[in-house]
Protein backbone atom coordinates (compact mmCIF):
# COMPACT_ATOMS: atom_id res chain seq x y z
CA UNK A 1 0.00 0.00 0.00
CA UNK A 2 1.08 3.44 -1.36
CA UNK A 3 1.36 6.35 1.40
CA UNK A 4 -0.82 9.58 0.50
CA UNK A 5 0.68 13.17 1.64
CA UNK A 6 -2.85 14.53 3.17
CA UNK A 7 -2.94 18.55 1.61
CA UNK A 8 -5.54 19.85 3.76
CA UNK A 9 -5.11 22.98 2.36
CA UNK A 10 -5.79 22.15 -1.23
CA UNK A 11 -8.89 19.93 -0.50
CA UNK A 12 -10.06 23.30 1.06
CA UNK A 13 -9.71 25.20 -2.14
CA UNK A 14 -11.36 22.48 -4.02
CA UNK A 15 -14.50 23.12 -1.60
CA UNK A 16 -14.32 26.74 -1.86
CA UNK A 17 -14.01 26.62 -6.11
CA UNK A 18 -17.22 23.71 -5.62
CA UNK A 19 -19.06 26.53 -3.42
CA UNK A 20 -18.41 29.37 -5.70
CA UNK A 21 -19.18 27.34 -8.76
CA UNK A 22 -22.73 26.26 -7.09
CA UNK A 23 -23.45 30.45 -5.99
CA UNK A 24 -22.45 31.15 -9.53
CA UNK A 25 -24.93 28.47 -11.14
CA UNK A 26 -27.95 30.00 -8.28
CA UNK A 27 -27.64 32.86 -10.35
CA UNK A 28 -29.15 31.37 -13.20
CA UNK A 29 -32.51 30.32 -11.23
CA UNK A 30 -35.60 31.34 -9.91
CA UNK A 31 -37.58 34.01 -11.71
CA UNK A 32 -36.94 34.89 -15.34
CA UNK A 33 -34.74 38.62 -15.36
CA UNK A 34 -34.14 37.85 -11.73
CA UNK A 35 -30.72 37.83 -10.83
CA UNK A 36 -30.17 36.00 -7.79
CA UNK A 37 -26.34 36.37 -7.61
CA UNK A 38 -27.36 40.49 -6.40
CA UNK A 39 -28.89 40.08 -3.11
CA UNK A 40 -28.12 43.67 -1.04
CA UNK A 41 -26.94 42.85 2.35
CA UNK A 42 -29.51 44.17 5.34
CA UNK A 43 -28.99 45.50 9.35
CA UNK A 44 -31.98 46.21 10.90
CA UNK A 45 -31.87 48.27 14.17
CA UNK A 46 -34.46 49.08 16.81
CA UNK A 47 -34.92 52.02 18.74
CA UNK A 48 -38.05 52.94 21.54
CA UNK A 49 -39.37 55.22 18.03
CA UNK A 50 -38.51 53.27 15.08
CA UNK A 51 -36.55 50.40 13.09
CA UNK A 52 -33.91 51.78 10.92
CA UNK A 53 -32.79 49.45 8.59
CA UNK A 54 -29.69 49.93 6.21
CA UNK A 55 -28.82 48.08 2.79
CA UNK A 56 -25.87 47.63 1.01
CA UNK A 57 -26.42 49.21 -2.47
CA UNK A 58 -22.89 49.58 -3.77
CA UNK A 59 -23.08 51.36 -7.57
CA UNK A 60 -26.67 52.39 -7.49
CA UNK A 61 -28.29 55.73 -8.41
CA UNK A 62 -31.40 56.69 -6.52
CA UNK A 63 -33.30 56.26 -9.40
CA UNK A 64 -32.36 53.27 -9.98
CA UNK A 65 -34.18 51.98 -6.80
CA UNK A 66 -37.92 50.99 -6.03
CA UNK A 67 -38.70 51.01 -2.39
CA UNK A 68 -42.12 49.79 -1.02
CA UNK A 69 -43.07 50.00 2.53
CA UNK A 70 -46.09 48.19 4.19
CA UNK A 71 -47.23 47.70 7.63
CA UNK A 72 -45.39 45.06 8.00
CA UNK A 73 -42.64 44.55 5.44
CA UNK A 74 -40.38 46.35 3.10
CA UNK A 75 -39.74 45.42 -0.35
CA UNK A 76 -36.84 46.99 -2.59
CA UNK A 77 -35.63 46.60 -6.10
CA UNK A 78 -33.67 48.20 -8.33
CA UNK A 79 -31.40 47.56 -11.20
CA UNK A 80 -27.61 47.69 -11.75
CA UNK A 81 -26.26 48.49 -14.76
CA UNK A 82 -23.41 46.57 -16.69
CA UNK A 83 -20.86 49.13 -17.62
CA UNK A 84 -19.90 48.88 -21.55
CA UNK A 85 -16.25 48.40 -22.00
CA UNK A 86 -13.67 47.24 -24.74
CA UNK A 87 -10.43 46.31 -23.56
CA UNK A 88 -7.52 45.44 -26.27
CA UNK A 89 -5.33 43.36 -24.69
CA UNK A 90 -5.50 40.19 -21.86
CA UNK A 91 -8.37 39.09 -20.49
CA UNK A 92 -10.91 40.71 -18.58
CA UNK A 93 -12.68 38.90 -15.24
CA UNK A 94 -16.04 40.71 -13.65
CA UNK A 95 -17.20 39.34 -10.27
CA UNK A 96 -19.47 42.14 -10.10
CA UNK A 97 -23.09 41.34 -10.20
CA UNK A 98 -25.36 43.44 -12.73
CA UNK A 99 -28.88 42.88 -13.37
CA UNK A 100 -32.31 43.48 -11.86
CA UNK A 101 -32.85 42.32 -8.17
CA UNK A 102 -35.76 42.03 -5.49
CA UNK A 103 -36.02 41.54 -1.83
CA UNK A 104 -38.75 41.69 0.74
CA UNK A 105 -37.24 42.21 4.65
CA UNK A 106 -39.57 41.29 7.31
CA UNK A 107 -40.01 43.67 10.15
CA UNK A 108 -39.59 42.77 13.70
CA UNK A 109 -43.20 44.90 14.40
CA UNK A 110 -45.70 46.94 12.69
CA UNK A 111 -44.50 50.23 11.43
CA UNK A 112 -46.28 53.65 10.76
CA UNK A 113 -45.53 53.70 6.57
CA UNK A 114 -46.85 57.60 6.31
CA UNK A 115 -43.57 58.52 8.27
CA UNK A 116 -41.17 56.61 6.53
CA UNK A 117 -37.75 58.20 5.46
CA UNK A 118 -35.02 57.27 3.29
CA UNK A 119 -31.31 58.21 2.33
CA UNK A 120 -29.02 56.68 0.65
CA UNK A 121 -24.90 58.07 1.05
CA UNK A 122 -22.23 56.31 0.17
CA UNK A 123 -23.65 52.95 -1.20
CA UNK A 124 -25.79 52.65 1.87
CA UNK A 125 -29.98 53.39 2.09
CA UNK A 126 -31.05 54.30 5.60
CA UNK A 127 -34.47 53.85 5.73
CA UNK A 128 -35.50 55.06 8.64
CA UNK A 129 -39.26 53.41 9.92
CA UNK A 130 -41.69 55.05 12.40
CA UNK A 131 -43.78 52.43 14.69
CA UNK A 132 -46.86 52.36 15.11
CA UNK A 133 -48.51 53.27 17.85
CA UNK A 134 -49.67 50.01 19.38
CA UNK A 135 -46.09 49.15 18.29
CA UNK A 136 -44.53 51.74 20.65
CA UNK A 137 -47.06 50.62 23.55
CA UNK A 138 -46.14 46.78 23.38
CA UNK A 139 -44.65 46.56 26.45
CA UNK A 140 -46.87 46.38 29.94
CA UNK A 141 -46.55 45.55 33.43
CA UNK A 142 -47.65 41.95 34.82
CA UNK A 143 -48.92 42.06 38.16
CA UNK A 144 -47.09 38.51 39.80
CA UNK A 145 -49.91 37.73 42.50
CA UNK A 146 -48.67 34.69 44.98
Amino acid sequence: MRSVHWQPFRELEEVQRDMNRMFENLSTLGRPGIDLGFFPAVEIEETADHYLLHLELPGLKPEDLNLEVSAESVSISGERRAESRTEDHGTTRSEFHYGKFERVIPLPGRVNNQGVKADYQQGVLTVTLPKAEAEKQKVVKVQVNS
